[in-house]
């Protein structure tokens, strides 16, 4: 369980493929207080923890992530938004994140509003995820609030702390992120098709 708060942005030092896996080598500044088994969000997908040496941790990423993310489009030197497991005696200061993501969405709109940035992106509806105005979304592992929400896309609002502590501030037009629908919405979603 994770808030969508990121603690840091990592950077990819090694990719491997081994038949339909794809092993993700991470350094971040808090590998050295990370465990085997630990889940670890990156971009919003929660990974175990494989491997410790040094610096960099290795986690990785099995078919089915690969086919609901953009994990495995990931190269050496490019960064991730981290975020380690919720401690249940700290506030959530974001939103109930479950690291499990739902689809990836392209980045149509970026836009500078005099002190923050609105990006919008396009997701498919088909799949059935619900999004609201005001309602909590999380993009590439970061909690964010939905400014605008239509059929087929939304938008959100980034401060510019946010846009510099995450790797949000090279996204552009085209850019593909990882999803995660707010697991309220799914639920009340669900229980209406029934």
């Amino acid at each position: 369980m994770f808030t969508g708060i990121i603690e840091e942005i990592g950077e990819i030092v090694r990719v491997e493929r081994e038949d339909a896996n794809l092993h993700l080598y991470i350094k971040s500044s808090f590998t050295n207080e990370l465990k085997i088994d630990q889940s670890v969000a990156h971009n919003g997908v929660c990974l175990t923890v494989v491997a410790i040496e040094g610096e960099v941790y290795q986690v990785t990423a099995i078919a089915e992530t690969l086919a609901k993310t953009h994990l495995g489009s990931l190269q050496a030197g490019d960064t991730v938004n981290l975020e380690r497991g919720m401690l249940l005696n700290n506030r959530l200061d974001g939103h109930i994140v479950q690291g499990h993501i739902d689809q990836t969405a392209t980045c149509v709109a970026i836009e500078e509003e005099g002190g923050s940035t609105r990006f919008s992106f396009a997701y498919d509806p088909s799949l059935g995820n619900v999004v609201i105005e005001k309602g909590s979304i999380t993009v590439n592992g970061v909690s964010l609030t939905v400014v605008d929400a239509l059929h087929d896309r939304f938008s959100v609002a980034i401060i510019p702390y946010t846009l510099k502590h995450t790797n949000l501030q090279h996204l552009q037009i085209g850019s593909i992120v990882n999803i995660e629908f707010d697991v309220i919405g799914k639920y009340v979603s669900r229980l209406m098709q029934r």
